[in-house]
This record gives C-alpha cells, structure tokens and sequence, in this order.
C-alpha cells in the first residue's frame, strides 16, 4: 500500500504542464474519459460523484485485469505456500462484487436522504407511480426496484466475469496446442470484456447517483 501510495505521488510530482509522458498522458486521458461520462450523465453539483466514478472504474478493470494472469500461475504459487484455495480474479466472486454494489447502494440512500430529506425520500417511494390512493402497491414497486439496483450490478459483473473465468478454465484443459490457438485471440477479447465492465459498474453508479440527486413532484 505504502509503495504504491509513493509511486502515485511520484507520477504526481513528475506532471508538467507542457508536453506530457506516456505515463501522465494515458492517465488524463483516462481522468477526461470519466469527468466526459460524468458531465452527460449528472447533472447536479456534487463533486464527490467524479472521484467516486474514477475511482469505480480503475479499481474494478484492475481486478478484472488480473484473469489476462494465466489461470494457474498465482494459485500454483499460493498453493505451494499452503493456501490451497486461492481465487486470484476478486470480481468473479459473488461477495466481492456484492459488497462493491452494497457500497453504491448506501450511497444511493444516503445522497437521497441528503437531498430530499427523510419525508421526500419516503414520499418518493409510497407515492410513486400511482399516487396516494396506492400506497402499499407504490411501496412493494418501488422497494423491489430499490433492491434491484445493487442486485444487479453484483450479478450482472459477477456473471460476465465468472463465465469468462469457466471459458478460460476449459481452454486450459485441451491439449496444450489447442489452448494457443485459441487462448490468445479469446485473451484479446477478453480485454475488452474486462473494460466494457468496468465502464457498465461505472456509467450505472453515475446514474444511480443521478437519481438519487433528482427531485421528484409528489
């Protein structure tokens, strides 16, 4: 943690202002890829929300990235340490993915508390969508749809992630010569497997977040 912590403010401290390195320019790139998202995307000032989609995007295709590591390299090692059961790729595990989405889902209420208030965020869900003569149907709707938010970004970077694991797990066990023709061009694939679901966790914390900034005629 401490080496890492010291290699970021070393990138920090070698940033210029005039022609960038490699280095800094494909970290701005990636900083103006997130604030472009964000900016279409939210539409209220809060500037914890850009940070906060940053910081969603680079941790989870870091994770992802670790399954481009061959399946059983790590985990021969850990073996080897007594750690027999060793799953390297944290994203293709249910409580990984589910604790991330429990972190946006507290998010979500809060910053809905936060902006509404106790009594507007409750008249938002008993008094929506059918009015005040529904209440317990507006209720049981929009709490399953509350629900459904972390649910769904658990289950849906856990089973993209999980089934890439399996593909890769099965390639491995064909005789070696089959595993190269058609390991690399599904490892290449799976580059932009890994990104396009660290950009879905992304784009959908920005717009639960959104929602959770958005007033609501009662």
């Amino acid at each position: 943690m401490c080496s890492s912590s010291g290699y970021l403010k070393k990138v920090a401290d070698t940033a210029v202002s005039g022609v960038p390195n490699n280095l800094q320019n494909f970290i701005e790139v990636v900083v103006e890829f997130v604030q472009d998202n964000v900016k279409s995307i939210f539409h209220h000032n809060n500037p914890t929300i850009a940070p906060l989609a940053l910081t969603v995007f680079v941790w989870i295709f870091l994770m992802n990235a670790l399954k481009l590591i061959p399946i059983d390299f790590i985990p021969y090692i850990a073996g080897e340490m007594g750690l027999p059961y060793w799953k390297i790729v944290p994203t293709t595990d249910i409580n990984a993915t589910l604790g991330m989405s429990l972190a946006v889902f507290y998010l979500i209420i809060h910053y809905s508390i936060k902006q509404k208030g106790v009594k507007g965020f409750a008249a938002e869900l008993s008094l929506q969508p059918l009015g005040k003569f529904f209440i317990p149907f507006n209720l049981f709707l929009e709490t399953v749809t509350l629900l459904a938010k972390p649910v769904s970004l658990a289950l849906r970077l856990f089973g993209n992630m999980y089934a890439g694991e399996v593909i890769f797990i099965l390639i491995a066990l064909l005789p070696f010569w089959i595993q190269w023709v058609l390991s690399v061009p599904w490892a290449i694939f799976h580059i932009l497997v890994i990104t396009m679901q660290a950009f879905i966790f992304m784009v959908l914390t920005i717009v639960y977040m959104a929602m959770a900034h958005d007033e609501h005629d009662h």
